[in-house]
Order: structure tokens, then C-alpha cells, then sequence
């Protein structure tokens, strides 16, 4: 060693889908035991949306949003909408597996 008080560990592992990895790292020697608890969270590609409505005036419009989730845990959602106009739920619960559908609806209350 370089006189410093660290090791580089390098870990590789490739997950199949989003979610969360719990694992262990056991390093033994003669005359030690160290146990070590890791958690990897592994996020979807994150790809950039856009959603145009186009309505009358004063005529409001939803559009269901897919949200599936292909991970090992139910996912909760909260939705923090920006924009005058814009409704949904604040909350929304995707369990393992499923795809739920989020209502985005524009009400809008003038010409724009």
C-alpha cells in the first residue's frame, strides 16, 4: 500500500431491471472477519417525454400515462405538478409487475 488507510474494491454486477440490490461482502483473513452490507439501486433509462394537448377552449382532456414497474417492490409515486391547468392524483401506487396509469388531465379555464 501507498501508506493510506484504503483499498479499491471494484464490484461489477449487471442487473436485468430497476430495482433495489441488497447484498453482502464477506473478507476473511487469519485472524479476521469483516462483514459488509451494500445496497445497489439500479434506476430505469431515463428517457425524455413530451405530451402536447391540444383541446376547444374551456374543454378539458386527460391523457393516461403508463407507469409500469418491472422491479422486485411496489413503487409510490408522488407527482409534483408545475403549470397552471394541470390535475392527477398526488399519490399514486404501482405494485410489482403492473402497469398503472396516471391521469394527467388540462382543464384549461381560457384561450391559450
Amino acid at each position: 500500500l501507498d501508506g493510506s488507510d484504503t483499498v479499491e474494491f471494484p464490484i461489477k454486477f449487471t442487473p436485468k431491471y430497476a430495482g433495489c440490490y441488497p447484498c453482502q461482502i464477506i473478507l476473511k483473513s487469519s485472524c479476521d472477519i469483516r462483514v459488509y452490507e451494500i445496497q445497489c439501486v439500479v434506476n430505469a433509462e431515463q428517457a425524455d417525454a413530451q405530451i402536447e394537448f391540444r383541446t376547444p377552449a374551456f374543454q378539458t382532456v386527460t391523457q393516461e400515462i403508463p407507469i409500469s414497474n418491472m422491479s422486485s417492490q411496489d413503487w409510490r409515486f408522488e407527482a409534483i405538478l408545475e403549470g397552471q391547468c394541470f390535475y392527477g392524483p398526488p399519490v399514486m401506487d404501482v405494485r410489482v409487475g403492473e402497469t398503472a396509469r396516471y391521469p394527467l388531465t388540462f382543464k384549461p379555464v381560457a384561450e391559450c
